[in-house]
């Protein structure tokens, strides 16, 4: 029988999925993070082959590890969506590596391509835009390519923590801090008794790090990453010191939107306020006006959001709440998606759309 292989490489976790000829998934197999730009590649193929193997086992017991034996091909198609891989070049850094282990040489892109796999599902749409946000965050605009390939038309963001991921769970938590801060600073200018920032996200901000003065938290969000040999680090010290920056903000998202949805917390629906909208700024870059204005002239990859299917997936954009935002700010600028659907199990889609396109063979 012929399997069809799916990895979803993300920046926080792995997973496989391997199909059967019909379409049916077979394995299933997680692991840890596998973003490319930030592993490198060694780290990055052991990630992937753990998963794999993990996958081949939840329904082969006593299969053999990855690699396959010579001209004993385990798969008859492979897709992988990587986290990180921005360019031709780290594709092709890939490709072999991948093809030693998996016996087939597989389709490499961005994880984004993975969300696109509905684009083939409906007549009514000739594009779709995958946007991802979750770790991180990155919108790319598609037509369907040959077989399971797409054609990417265009992309925006997708940079890391560090110099964008607008809409992600970095941003998200980063701008909580920013906005606790300005807070205070304004507060700053007025007497004792009128200084009034209460805020439940402030609350349980603070309360995250067990602290009580705001700009503490200029010292937890600066403070060095904790060394890779961890073996002498103080057992007393704040959690926080135990965490990579990065984690130390991105894990506040869960905070923002506790407060924002729950709380009806006027700071955290600022802070998601401003996320979403960069985020939708992103998307519209992708995106033409439903009506063309006379004589004036727009790139030929952008596409109209009323033939396009906006497809989410993260873990933020996995929050009905917060995808009704980006909509929202979407339908303001003038940009309604023809079909808008969230995709919670990417690495299924891609396997069954590997073994549709196989079976047609």
């Amino acid at each position: 029988m012929s399997y069809y292989l799916c990895v979803d490489c993300g920046g926080s976790k792995t997973a496989a999925a391997i199909a059967d000829s019909a379409g049916n998934i077979v394995g299933r197999g997680q692991g840890g993070p596998s973003n490319f730009a930030y592993l490198g590649l060694p780290n990055f193929i052991q990630a992937v082959t753990d998963t794999v193997n993990a996958a081949l086992k939840s329904f082969i017991p006593d299969s053999v590890d990855l690699p396959p034996q010579p001209n004993a091909p385990l798969f008859a198609a492979a897709w992988l969506g990587v986290s990180g891989v921005d360019s031709a070049a780290a594709i092709a850094r890939l490709i072999p590596p991948l093809t030693a282990l998996l016996g087939v040489e597989p389709i490499v892109a961005n994880d984004t391509h993975l969300l696109a796999a509905p684009l083939g599902m409906y007549d009514d749409v000739s594009a779709a835009i995958g946007c991802v946000s979750g770790t991180g965050g990155i919108v790319v605009s598609f037509q369907q390519g040959e077989g399971a390939r797409l054609h990417e038309l265009g992309r925006v963001g997708g940079w890391g923590w560090i110099l964008g991921d607008e809409g992600g769970g970095f941003h998200v938590g980063r701008e909580a801090v920013r906005q606790i801060l300005w807070d205070a600073d304004r507060a700053s200018v007025f007497p004792p008794e009128q200084r009034n920032t209460d805020s439940t996200l402030k609350d349980r901000v603070l309360a995250r790090f067990g602290i009580t003065d705001p700009f503490e938290l200029l010292t937890i969000v600066h403070w060095p990453d904790p060394a890779a040999d961890a073996s002498d680090a103080d057992p007393d010290a704040p959690e926080y010191t135990r965490m990579v920056r990065e984690k130390r903000l991105s894990s506040l998202a869960p905070l923002v939107f506790a407060a924002a949805f729950e709380d009806k917390d006027p700071l955290a629906q600022r802070v998601l306020g401003h996320t979403t909208r960069e985020l939708a700024d992103q998307i519209c870059v992708l995106l033409r006006p439903e009506q063309d204005e006379p004589g004036k002239t727009y790139p030929a990859r952008t596409v109209k959001a009323s033939e396009t299917i906006l497809c989410f997936g993260g873990s933020l954009v996995g929050v009905e709440a917060y995808r009704k935002l980006i909509l929202d700010e979407l339908e303001r600028r003038g940009h309604v998606p023809k079909r808008v659907t969230f995709i919670d199990d990417a690495a299924a889609l891609g396997a069954k759309a590997l073994a549709a396109v196989g079976s047609a063979r």
